[in-house]
């Protein structure tokens, strides 16, 4: 009974995710991992000329930092009494997925857009995308949130859930400082190109296996909830790598086969325009009721990885508990 012990904080962190999500008066590890980043940048512009070289000290430090405060706090509580720590560690993998808050921040965009209100849909999707969403109309704004959930169903759920496979909450403390890294100084432009350059190519190497394997489970799991499984292994096959990054692709162009929509293509950043091939087939016109079914299609991958990361942890790690 023991040994089940390895899997259980990751198993109840999700499901306990599920159930309250991020709420927003809470105190959250990954807001303060964020502002050490900010704090961090500011000293290496103040104090770096040679802007690759502090950016790659700020990620070293960003990462010892993130990952070695958990893991002290989770070896005193061990240490204390093994419920104790299968407690902390719970929260801890709570913390460090976001199905709940995804689907219920893109339903936002869903709800408003069924109900014809666009400056809401508008208003909702600008939270959760860093695009510039004034140029958007409604089927844009409606893609941009889809896009989303597809892309984040990777970053911000079944990667951290494959990281907490190999190294309990302490793993996913360390992926989501990178990847935490990455959503802020990680863009390739005159500001962050050279500061958040290590920090960015360390975040594509990190998701290159799960964005790839969280394609393939989309592509499996999209007929149990009534998508285009067959469409949707075809179109990621044929569009997985039209990005400029290695990975954001990959369950994006799953997700585009599974809707039988046309993702992707034009958008605009910091007021600049970035030509984007599109991903997908316009087989029909996207609607927001695609955002609720890209949403059961990320919470269907998300729990069959979660359940092959559980077995996993039991079967190689159970013996430390046992």
């Amino acid at each position: 009974m023991s040994r089940l012990f390895a899997g259980l904080p990751l198993l109840l962190g999700f499901i306990l995710d599920c159930i309250v999500g991020d709420p927003y008066s809470f105190p959250h590890p990954i807001r303060w991992i964020g502002s050490f980043i900010a704090f961090l940048e500011r000293k290496v512009r103040a104090h770096f000329t040679d802007l690759r070289c502090g950016g790659t000290l700020l990620a070293l430090a960003v990462i010892a930092v993130s990952t070695f405060t958990p893991a002290v706090l989770l070896f005193v509580c061990y240490k204390v009494n093994i419920f104790l720590g299968i407690a902390v560690e719970t929260v801890l993998c709570c913390y460090m997925t976001a199905a709940r808050c995804l689907c219920s921040e893109s339903m936002k965009v869903c709800k408003a857009a069924e109900s014809g209100d666009t400056e809401a849909a508008r208003k909702a999707v600008s939270m959760i995308v860093g695009r510039d969403t004034s140029v958007l109309d409604r089927d844009g704004i409606v893609r941009a949130a889809v896009e989303t959930v597809a892309e984040n169903c990777s970053d911000g759920v079944t990667a951290p859930i494959m990281f907490m496979a190999l190294g309990g909450a302490v793993g996913g403390f360390f992926y989501k400082s990178v990847n935490t890294m990455d959503s802020m100084i990680g863009y390739n432009n005159e500001k962050y190109g050279d500061i958040g350059r290590f920090a960015a190519k360390l975040d594509d190497i990190l998701n290159f296996i799960p964005s790839r394997l969280t394609a393939v489970v989309m592509c499996l799991t999209a007929p149990l909830v009534g998508l285009d499984g067959a469409n949707a292994f075809r179109i990621w096959r044929r569009d997985r790598l039209k990005h400029a990054s290695p990975n954001s692709a990959q369950t994006e162009s799953a997700c585009a086969g599974a809707l039988r929509v046309r993702l992707a293509g034009n958008a605009v950043y910091f007021g600049e325009l970035h030509k984007k091939p599109y991903i997908g087939n316009d087989d029909r016109p996207i609607e927001a009721s695609d955002i609720r079914r890209a949403n059961r299609l990320m919470y269907s991958a998300s729990v069959l990885i979660l359940l092959a990361s559980v077995v996993f942890r039991v079967v190689v790690f159970g013996s430390v508990f046992g």
